[in-house]
């Protein structure tokens, strides 16, 4: 039987999300029913939101959830009732050449459901678009089984959502993507949520030089908190290249770009080795922007790559919750801020601000 539940949709771009009434299906076949325990506030809701990216309106927004299978449709048989699950952006269908060639998290499903008319959430009769298929903005949720994956119940619930995404993308393209090595130098460009989760990456993978950089000086102390050995503030440099090269002499072996910015994206190749760096672009763009590189800085050996949520799988987010649970990394510096659903438009506000590091939308707490 449809239920009704509490969201924040999304109505327009540029509008402040509405707190509504809204229906939900029952789960079909390959789909599991989810009571949302926390959700994360991520930049990618708020590109979409600004429409930076490609979105149907009306939308729940919302994609770093974690909560409980309440249900599940026909034909599931690996989630049953009361396990601890976390929705995953990226599906893992096993069927299509990208989930097959065992390389690469880039399932065709991911850009299928971005697409896709089809949603379990209604308004007065009327299709609300659930964001990639997740929709974690409502307090329950309904999520095809291959974008789900089962997680350790002994995280903390209203931290652990962020692994959904921005923890797992920041590690990922550390861990996964760059594959940062033991005695490295590296560069991270923007220390929100993602930026911060790259230097902890780094950190773990064992670099033992990570300049964090960002013209927001409030960012410092976390971020040396976390594993940075230094923190630039571009606003206080003539040249963040020069900066970066002075103190690691030829330019760091691996740099990363978390803003999505094109200018910085540039400055983070430039500030890599010139006969071996590589500089990962981790921060969605927006869309009709462009890359651009001089030449010379590629030809002597510099490679540019992107990462899209870290490279990471399912089972890479199941195993960033464990080792979150067992301290390999924390979060408590992370999350900044709790809030309940309907303040979730000032959560946004601090997003735009830099006043919080990441918020979090509580809807039952441990």
């Amino acid at each position: 039987m449809p239920l009704v539940v509490k969201a924040a949709v999304a109505f327009g771009p540029n509008e402040p999300l509405q707190i509504r009434e809204v229906t939900l299906a029952d789960p079909g076949p390959g789909e599991v029913l989810v009571k949302l325990r926390a959700t994360g506030l991520c930049h990618s809701d708020l590109s979409a939101l600004e429409g930076k990216i490609a979105q149907t309106f009306p939308v729940i927004l919302g994609h770093e959830g974690i909560g409980d299978v309440v249900a599940v449709g026909d034909g599931v048989t690996d989630f049953a009732p009361g396990d601890r699950v976390m929705p995953y952006l990226v599906p893992d269908c096993g069927e299509c050449a990208f989930c097959k060639s065992g390389r690469t998290n880039l399932c065709v499903q991911m850009m299928v459901r971005r697409q896709s008319a089809k949603t379990p959430f209604s308004l007065d009769g009327q299709p609300i678009a659930s964001y990639c298929g997740l929709g974690t903005f409502a307090e329950m949720t309904v999520v095809p089984v291959d974008s789900l994956v089962k997680v350790n119940p002994g995280a903390r619930t209203d931290h652990a959502c962020c692994i959904a995404c921005g923890v797992t993308t920041g590690l990922g393209a550390a861990l996964i993507t760059a594959k940062v090595t033991p005695g490295s130098s590296v560069a991270v460009f923007g220390t929100g949520g993602v930026g911060l989760s790259v230097i902890q990456g780094a950190k773990i993978a064992g670099a033992t030089r990570i300049i964090a950089i960002d013209t927001n000086p409030a960012k410092a102390a976390i971020a040396l908190k976390l594993g940075a050995t230094d923190f630039i503030n571009p606003k206080d440099v003539e040249n963040i290249v020069v900066e970066v090269q002075k103190l690691t002499g030829m330019g760091v072996d691996f740099a990363f770009d978390c803003v999505g910015h094109p200018g910085l994206a540039r400055q983070a190749l430039e500030s890599t080795n010139p006969a071996w760096g590589l500089s990962v672009c981790v921060g969605v763009i927006p869309a009709g922007q462009e890359l651009s590189a001089a030449p010379f800085n590629l030809m002597t050996g510099r490679k540019w790559t992107g990462s899209l949520m870290g490279g990471a799988k399912r089972v890479d987010v199941a195993r960033y919750v464990d080792m979150y649970v067992d301290g390999t990394y924390g979060l408590d510096d992370l999350v900044s801020h709790h809030l309940t659903l309907d303040e979730v438009n000032k959560g946004f506000e601090m997003m735009r601000s830099g006043e919080a590091v990441r918020s979090v939308v509580v809807y039952v707490a441990d």
